[in-house]
């Protein structure tokens, strides 16, 4: 894939959502930028814009280290976090108020991240947390607490999160 088309890759799914393609290419760039040493060193300052503009001013924590797969959806990105061990899968969608990372374990470690598999679908005010996994084409209800794996082609509610019966 070339440049261009990595750094557009998600354009399409956020269709009349500016601000989700502008995150989206920044943070696209900055994983470009992040490959290697040299570019690291040139684009010292862009890593800095982007934490600054993104992180501090949209507050929307994508890490520069993040795993994401094309075509993500980003809808009202407001105190958005996502912790820079998460994998997160193809053409997933991620609302506002929502966190997904490590938790901290009773011995003072902490536990691996999630791994979102594609074309999920996870509602605002979400809480995903710890060494969850996530199946493919699964739907999370805004203001679910996941802390247990989600087999795939299911949906998801509550707090615990449970899946619901077909």
């Amino acid at each position: 894939m070339n440049l261009f088309a990595y750094l557009f890759q998600d354009w399409g799914q956020n269709r009349q959502n500016f601000k989700g393609q502008l995150v989206l290419f920044m943070f696209r760039l900055v994983q470009a930028v992040n490959k290697y040493t040299l570019t690291k060193i040139i684009f010292f300052p862009y890593l800095m814009f982007y934490r600054f503009f993104v992180e501090w001013l949209l507050g929307i924590e994508l890490p520069r280290k993040l795993h994401i797969g094309r075509g993500l959806s980003l809808f009202h990105g407001q105190a958005l976090v996502v912790n820079k061990g998460t994998v997160i899968g193809e053409y997933c969608v991620l609302r506002n108020s929502t966190t997904i990372g490590h938790k901290k374990l009773p011995d003072g470690t902490f536990s691996k991240c999630p791994a979102i598999g594609n074309h999920v679908d996870i509602g605002s005010n979400v809480c995903i947390i710890g060494d969850v996994t996530i199946g493919d084409n699964v739907i999370i209800g805004a203001g679910s607490v996941v802390v247990k794996n989600i087999p795939a082609n299911s949906i998801a509610v509550g707090n615990p999160a449970r899946v619901l019966d077909k």
